[in-house]
């Protein structure tokens, strides 16, 4: 099996806060992890920056320019309490987006089985026209979208499983039967979505909340028993997953089932 691993050193240029959680000792750890010698037979590239068309096939064009009039020449500017721009943001979400986008285009020519991008900012949080949870660009979404715009792919699953809920990637794909958004996430935690309850204009939405302090076993029961069999059922075409960095599979239902 061959695995793409995809970074940017831009990753490193979008600035938070000192006491942010999401910020460049991120990637730093799990590329120092990745340097050990059992990972040597990864595939490493530097991912490319997204075009802006490529943004816009999921975040309109008002909002993309948006942020960019407001992003700073010099320190920081807050679009909410926890969700700042810095003069290197941008381009470190456009090359985040690219690194998608790029995973999407090698696992589907068949040049690499699956394909894993250590990119940040990272994107779930961020809703079609909403910046929010340290998230600008939605990396997920637009992969999806490309894999289908640009490739013919017709069905894809993102199985999304972040300790938090991905808002935003529900709520872009919450009335396309295209695609199945899946989510195992701890709750009530921030956003405040994510019930079992919310399933989609065409029940494509699938989540599987956890409560603080479940294990292993409560994990895997999720899968078991919420998110596999809808993804076998659904029976996509391509899994994007979305766990803070993002994973491409071409293989869904082989690659999922070693989850059990």
């Amino acid at each position: 099996m061959t695995t793409l691993l995809l970074t940017h050193p831009a990753r490193l240029d979008h600035q938070t806060p000192l006491w942010h959680p999401e910020r460049q000792d991120r990637t730093r750890a799990v590329e120092s992890a990745l340097e050990e010698e059992r990972f040597a037979w990864l595939v490493r590239e530097q991912a490319a920056s997204a075009a802006l068309e490529l943004i816009e096939l999921v975040h309109p064009e008002p909002y993309v320019q948006g942020l960019f009039d407001a992003a700073p020449l010099e320190g920081l500017v807050a679009i909410d309490e926890d969700t700042s721009l810095s003069p290197g943001t941008l381009e470190a979400a456009l090359c985040s987006a690219g690194a998608a986008v790029q995973a999407v285009d090698e696992v589907v020519a068949g040049k690499v089985n699956n394909a894993f991008s250590a990119m940040r900012p990272p994107g779930h949080h961020a809703e079609r026209a909403k910046a929010m949870g340290f998230c600008f660009f939605n990396n997920a979404a637009i992969a999806a979208r490309h894999a289908q715009k640009r490739h013919g792919v017709e069905r894809v699953a993102i199985v999304d499983w972040d300790a938090h809920h991905g808002n935003g990637t529900q709520e872009i794909f919450w009335s396309d039967p295209s695609v199945l958004f899946c989510s195992t996430h701890q709750m009530p935690l921030y956003p405040g979505t994510g019930a079992a309850s919310e399933r989609g204009e065409y029940d494509n939405i699938v989540n599987a909340p956890l409560r603080s302090g479940d294990g292993s076993e409560e994990f895997r029961e999720a899968f078991a028993t919420a998110v596999l069999p809808r993804v076998a059922g659904f029976g996509p075409d391509l899994v994007v997953i979305s766990a803070g960095f993002d994973a491409h599979w071409r293989d869904p239902l082989a690659q999922l089932s070693q989850l059990e």
